[in-house]
């Protein structure tokens, strides 16, 4: 097959190339007819140049062979163009092209491969819906969208790798065939032909085998890591996915932070060209939940979760008092059972006049937030507005008349910090996270329904001091909040077994713009601490040593003190891109099923390799 090689890209050309012969390769991704002159903009992955096609050029094809070919051009016909870089006419010259100011003049094109009906057009962002989008992924990588945030995550691994040998990280590839070990979801299996019956598991994440690196001595270790969950399908999870894992020896939680931040502003600071704060907003878990009613919080916008506790018992609403009364009861058969309870919650959230455009909220608005509430087990939402037209403010409808004694109208404006115009939001349980999280979560819907995410801001905040364990009430047990190999904070050490639900482990999350974008902790590294942390879980010893004696057995020689962090690559690209689905940074995603409509994975094989493997294919149970 005849083949003019590109000399140059559809990116590349200047004013400064005037005059010059070039061949060009891409893709045709618009064609103009004007009274005999074609106008063709030829793209690839560099930008786009537009090609004309009008007067012959000295030592091209004819002017017809030339319009003949220039004639059958599509959308996405795959071409070579040689021609010659001319300046555009004044008038004509883009500004808004990278190569506006010139076009090349053709003097032979060469049809490489043509293009049957698309379905669906290549374009800047493509508005075919998803679905089409998945099975047809090779068309919608073509777009421009598409082709910046795919080479986005290219240029983040390319910082990240940088960054992190720069500071004597070692890049080191763990197993993807292992032993399968509880890491919280199902592990993904696979059978082995040579051992009938065996199977080893994809990787949740490098979590043990990072460890053992530190127990043999790298102290400094990273890899960008593809991790496996076989989850059911929910929201924006992909069964596939890519952490930047990271561990260090001879640390504690400082060191793993400030090398986070020192990571990420590199990254930023390279890819975007923008500056991160050197040292990132840091909140308890539990003024997380307080605050923003959740431990992922978007600090975009402010809008925090204030307690109505003081003033709900000095008001006449009775289901206030009552969430109060009964979380205090449950407190103290709680603490009878040796379990710690925070009690009941009313909390408030105040909504300024200002963000809503000075329109009050109506009636059904508010019910849609009341519907999100519940969403997250609250049983209503209270309301009430702040108004009044001369002298003192007051509260006007929903809950307000069992608070409009003045008194207690102007101290309640005056702690929540309320004024005349503002919507003052209530939620109330006998267990206080619920109060807190249902509000939370009407806190986050309010950001997306007053428009307060920029999506070119970013905003960190480290969540530390979670919970190491806690109490799974279904099966009376005690169980790791995260995972059994972090370490609980010293203090906390003497009195683990007695009061399991107070220790606070050496865990941190880091969230950006109300996404969680990485977790870790310090490890345990003590064999006999780990040992202890296994009997608060109730994880038998001979059960211990079945599951994870390979990593234990590595503590008794000398392993060091050690932590970690693992970003989420496919989320911090997205949060960069302005994003919000890591489809939009995947080349190749599943669909929220975890099918891929492309090639139809997964599919079923050939019965002669169910054979070598020894498997049989039951038939699913019917439905009832």
């Amino acid at each position: 097959m005849e083949l003019l090689k590109r000399t140059t890209t559809c990116g590349a050309l200047g004013k400064a190339d005037a005059g010059k012969t070039v061949v060009l390769n891409g893709w045709v991704h618009r064609k103009r007819d004007h009274g005999g002159v074609s106008f063709i903009n030829l793209r690839d992955r560099y930008g786009i140049t537009q090609v004309v096609v009008d007067a012959p050029v000295p030592g091209g094809e004819t002017p017809g062979d030339l319009a003949a070919v220039s004639g059958e051009l599509r959308n996405e016909y795959c071409v070579a163009v040689e021609g010659v870089v001319r300046l555009r006419p004044p008038p004509m010259v883009n500004p808004d092209m990278a190569t506006g100011e010139i076009e090349v003049a053709a003097r032979r094109i060469l049809i490489l491969n043509r293009c049957e009906l698309l379905p669906f057009q290549i374009d800047e962002e493509s508005d075919a819906k998803e679905e089409n989008r998945l099975k047809y992924r090779y068309l919608d990588l073509r777009s421009g969208g598409m082709q910046r945030r795919i080479r986005l995550r290219s240029e983040v691994c390319f910082a990240v790798r940088e960054w992190m040998t720069g500071q004597g990280f070692l890049e080191i590839e763990t197993p993807t065939f292992i032993r399968s070990t509880p890491e919280g979801a199902r592990d993904y299996l696979v059978p082995s032909r040579l051992y009938p019956g065996k199977f080893y598991a994809l990787p949740q994440s490098p979590q043990l085998y990072k460890q053992l690196l530190m127990a043999a001595g790298f102290d400094k270790y990273f890899q960008i890591a593809r991790c496996y969950r076989d989850e059911d399908a929910r929201g924006d999870r992909q069964p596939e996915f890519t952490q930047i894992d990271i561990e260090m020896s001879f640390v504690d939680r400082e060191d793993v932070l400030a090398m986070t931040e020192g990571l990420l502003g590199y990254v930023f600071k390279k890819t975007l060209n923008r500056d991160l704060p050197p040292r990132f907003t840091r909140l308890s878990f539990e003024e997380a939940l307080e605050r923003y009613g959740t431990d992922k919080p978007d600090l975009r916008f402010d809008l925090p979760l204030r307690d109505f506790g003081p003033y709900a018992a000095e008001g006449g609403f009775q289901a206030f008092k009552d969430a109060l009364a009964a979380g205090e009861a449950d407190r103290a058969a709680a603490a009878a059972r040796g379990i710690a309870a925070s009690g009941g919650g009313v909390k408030a959230l105040v909504v300024p006049g200002e963000l809503m455009g000075n329109a009050p909220y109506s009636r059904k608005q508010i019910e849609e937030l009341e519907a999100q509430a519940k969403i997250y087990k609250a049983r209503g939402l209270a309301w009430m507005k702040v108004g009044g037209t001369e002298g003192a403010a007051v509260l006007e409808g929903g809950v307000s008349k069992f608070f409009g004694e003045a008194a207690l109208t102007e101290k309640i404006l005056a702690g929540l910090g309320a004024k005349r115009g503002d919507l003052i939001l209530i939620a109330a349980d006998a267990k206080r996270r619920i109060a807190n999280t249902a509000l939370g979560a009407v806190r986050s819907k309010l950001g997306r329904d007053l428009k307060l995410l920029d999506s070119g801001r970013f905003e960190f905040v480290w969540i530390l001091d979670f919970p190491l364990f806690e109490f799974n009430e279904e099966e009376n047990r005690w169980e790791a909040a995260h995972h059994m190999f972090s370490f609980p904070q010293e203090k906390y050490h003497a009195r683990m077994e007695q009061d399991p639900g107070s220790v606070k482990g050496d865990l941190y999350d880091l969230v950006l713009n109300g996404f969680e974008l990485a977790s870790g902790s310090i490890r345990i590294h003590d064999p006999e601490l780990q040992k202890r942390v296994f009997a608060v879980v109730g994880l038998k010893p001979e059960e211990a040593e079945r599951k994870f004696g390979f990593l234990t057995g590595a503590f008794k020689y000398g392993a060091p003190p050690h932590g970690g962090i693992a970003p989420g690559l496919d989320r911090l690209v997205m949060l960069m891109a302005g994003e919000t689905s890591i489809k939009e940074v995947i080349a190749f995603p599943k669909n929220s099923f975890a099918v891929s409509p492309m090639d139809e994975s997964p599919g079923e094989v050939d019965r002669k390799q169910l054979e070598e493997l020894h498997l049989t294919v039951a038939a699913p149970p019917e439905a009832p």
